[in-house]
């Protein structure tokens, strides 16, 4: 085994290409070019964590481990590196097991169709933190579908035999019946909504979370993202004041003043609920899970939105989000809702990717269809079929 610690740099891109140090690639170049130097620093982001790698890179068989197979008899995944904290980090208090100062708290959503991408993300978080084993994550998964939460806790363990975590059972029947259909069937899923019911599913204490969806890459030290100030709001997240905000709701929404006036006196602009730094206490305190239904037993009434768990969000903190920084949600990397698309990233600085939309990269780089910002995600997959994993 070897240990290592890496330091580096972040990536800039401009409108016409990409900016590392003084040298600018056209946005003409060759695919293969322009996804090269797109990697490269995104590889080396400085942490001051430290890396151990298993002496062997055999792969994993889940049905060996009596984890049992969902899908494939040979579904298979590397353990992950071992990662651990640098000595710049706070130490954590191993004599109790209640949650310490310097635990950052993560929590994310975990099922079969996903899980590949789930695992991508903690490989991701990790790689990239300074103080990989002060971060405890939340994983919420369905209590009726296959793998179960027991099941998913041993799969977990499996390929992060080090990471600090708990499977939560999640009861779909909980908001089912508040559920209109969507523009897209994965819209749909009970687990989609299961962000509207963290201050209920995790324990009091713990007073603030990082909510991600499960299509993201994080290439920057989630630490920077866990510290961010939300002053006097319940929710933090990259807000959008550009885009037209009227299109995310009927016209049957906007003709009614009974439904449109909840934005009055408000300035209020469209952000991305996969990417949310969340009060618990405020959340709690303000019951907006109770806030949220009303609006989802409105448009099972009216049809006042065409999208899945985004409007209702919209409808309660619309106006008042606390903005962070664009780099922490390069969104829509998935492309279109309704289509096979490729998407570009936007220019300026990127800590963290996400393939919202429809394309999902392990789905296109399976089917030999990717797009160029899929590569961004591969080196990150731990699936025995992967041959880019980061090392």
């Amino acid at each position: 085994m070897f240990n290592r610690t890496r330091h580096v740099t972040h990536i800039h891109l401009n409108p016409t290409g990409v900016l590392i140090g003084k040298a600018t690639v056209n946005a003409d170049m060759l695919r293969f070019q322009a996804v090269f130097v797109l990697i490269v620093p995104l590889f080396l982001l400085s942490t001051n964590a430290i890396r151990s790698v298993p002496e062997t890179q055999t792969p994993i068989k889940l049905n060996d481990s009596k984890i049992g197979v969902y899908g494939s008899d040979n579904v298979q995944y590397l353990e992950a590196p071992e990662y651990r904290n640098g000595d710049q980090c706070g130490v954590l208090d191993t004599t109790t097991t209640a949650y310490g100062p310097f635990v950052v708290h993560v929590a994310m959503t975990l099922d079969f169709e996903y899980l590949r991408g789930s695992i991508a993300a903690v490989h991701s978080i990790l790689k990239h933190t300074s103080c990989p084993e002060n971060i405890y994550f939340h994983f919420i998964a369905s209590e009726s579908k296959a793998p179960k939460p027991d099941d998913l806790t041993g799969i977990m363990k499996t390929i992060f035999p080090s990471l600090d975590f708990k499977v939560y059972g999640f009861d779909d029947r909980v908001v089912k019946n508040l559920i209109s259909y969507s523009i897209r069937e994965a819209l749909e899923d009970p687990l989609n909504y299961a962000r509207i019911y963290l201050a209920n599913i995790l324990d009091s204490s713990v007073t603030r979370v990082i909510y991600l969806d499960s299509d993201i890459i994080v290439v920057d030290d989630i630490q920077k993202l866990w510290s961010v100030s939300l002053g006097s709001t319940a929710i933090g997240a990259p807000v959008y004041c550009h885009a037209n905000f009227t299109k995310y709701f009927t016209d049957r929404f906007w003709y009614d003043s009974r439904l449109s006036r909840v934005f009055d006196g408000k300035k209020p602009c469209y952000f991305n609920t996969g990417v949310m730094v969340m009060d618990l206490v405020k959340w709690r305190r303000e019951d907006y899970r109770s806030r949220i239904e009303r609006w989802m037993e409105v448009q099972k009434e009216e049809r006042i939105y065409d999208l899945g768990s985004l409007p209702p969000f919209l409808l309660v903190f619309g106006g008042n989000v606390a903005a962070i920084d664009h780099r922490w949600n390069q969104h829509g990397l998935g492309g279109n809702n309704r289509v096979h698309s490729c998407r570009s990233l936007h220019p300026g600085p990127i800590s963290l990717l996400h393939w919202s939309g429809k394309g999902k990269p392990w789905v296109r780089l399976d089917a030999g269809e990717p797009c160029p910002v899929d590569d961004l995600w591969a080196p990150y997959d731990l699936h025995r079929h992967s041959k880019q994993q980061l090392r």
